[in-house]
């Protein structure tokens, strides 16, 4: 997995960027404008979010899947005027906007900023819909990204993007297997009301924060050989997930504010939900998270119990998992839900082998 942001540039191009982004700069604040100047890349924690995730794109993807592209640009054209609805990113990047308020509040020259990419394979034709929904909810998004047609994913890592979310699960899959973290969204079944002044982000750790090894041993061999494999390798970190560089950019924020002694004021809070035993194989979590540098602020360790109940009083914007049974379940008690397709559990569904297709000789 690649770290929070790769930096392998000479002196001399670094030093042109510079200058670059200082002409920008002293442009952008020349002019009058309420909205705040985005964040220099290498420094923000960079989102990429497609429009799928961002709006309510249903009945405009069925008009794409039934009737054709042609018809479907134009379908936008005739209503871009019509602000599309909130999707299920949206209670997430407005927690995101809400985080770079109060950052700009103690930091006013910070660049240490969430910043929000839209990445989507739409055509340009279709921008100008996408641009005025934007507008119409005072969303801070100025970098685009319409491929039109082709897979966004070449342009991730050109965006030093952080986290990718989006609603197909075989980008997100070429995401991860790029080294970046990302996340198929799910629309919840029911709404709930989500805090307007915390951003709340709720981890799995098997195959989420943390590689899939322990889950392995689980699914090949039973209970009782995890836990004697957790109790034997419970000094021994385990290895990274394809979220935990998103933890740890959390965490370098989190620390803007315990800084200026506004730890419990903090608008970012971030909560493990995991199926593992506390007593029977937590410890080694919670030392690899101390191994790394990195907080949690809420662990819940639950045995093998449902995940909906607790992410129900949790709410988190998003809660990331590997297993689609947990993601099924918090789903259906209105919990925006983001699957990661990593590692062993994508064999299995409610604890059984899923038949895999076979091979072609």
């Amino acid at each position: 997995m690649s770290e929070i942001k790769p930096n392998d540039k000479g002196s001399s191009e670094e030093s042109a960027e510079e200058q670059d982004w200082a002409a920008a700069k002293a442009a952008f604040d020349n002019l009058k404008s309420n909205k705040p100047r985005p964040p220099k890349p290498k420094n923000a924690v960079t989102i990429a979010v497609s429009s799928r995730t961002l709006f309510n794109m249903k009945a405009e993807r069925k008009i794409f899947e039934e009737e054709g592209l042609e018809k479907y640009v134009a379908f936008q054209q005739e209503h871009e005027n019509e602000p599309l609805k909130p999707g299920p990113a949206f209670p997430f990047v407005k927690a995101l906007m809400n985080v770079n308020t109060q950052l700009r509040e103690l930091y006013p020259d910070n660049e240490e900023l969430f910043d929000i990419v839209l990445m989507t394979n739409n055509h340009a034709q279709v921008g100008v819909r996408l641009i005025n929904s934007i507008n119409h909810y005072d969303l801070t998004i100025e970098r685009f990204c319409m491929t039109g047609g082709k897979s966004p994913i070449g342009y991730l890592k050109a965006y030093l993007t952080n986290l990718y979310l989006s609603k197909s699960a075989d980008k997100v899959i070429q995401a991860i297997d790029e080294g970046i973290a990302a996340a198929t969204m799910f629309t919840p079944d029911t709404e709930q009301e989500l805090s307007d002044t915390q951003l709340r982000v709720a981890f799995d750790g098997d195959a989420v924060l943390f590689s899939d090894e322990s889950e392995i041993i689980v699914k090949q061999h039973g209970l009782d050989s995890f836990f004697e494999h957790e109790k034997a390798f419970e000094n021994k970190p385990l290895a990274q997930g394809p979220l935990k560089c998103f933890l740890e950019a959390l965490g370098k924020l989190q620390r803007k504010f315990y800084a200026k002694n506004e730890r419990l004021n903090c608008p970012i809070r971030t909560f493990l939900v995991t199926a593992r035993s506390a007593a029977s194989s937590g410890a080694r979590v919670l030392k690899t998270l101390r191994s790394w540098g990195l907080e949690i602020d809420e662990a819940l360790f639950l045995a093998g119990a449902p995940k909906g109940p607790l992410l129900q009083k949790i709410r988190p914007h998003i809660f990331f998992d590997d297993q689609m049974f947990h993601i099924e379940g918090a789903t259906e008690l209105g919990t925006i839900s983001a699957h990661v397709p990593y590692g062993i559990g994508q064999k299995y569904h409610k604890g059984k082998l899923i038949e895999q297709p076979k091979k072609k000789e």
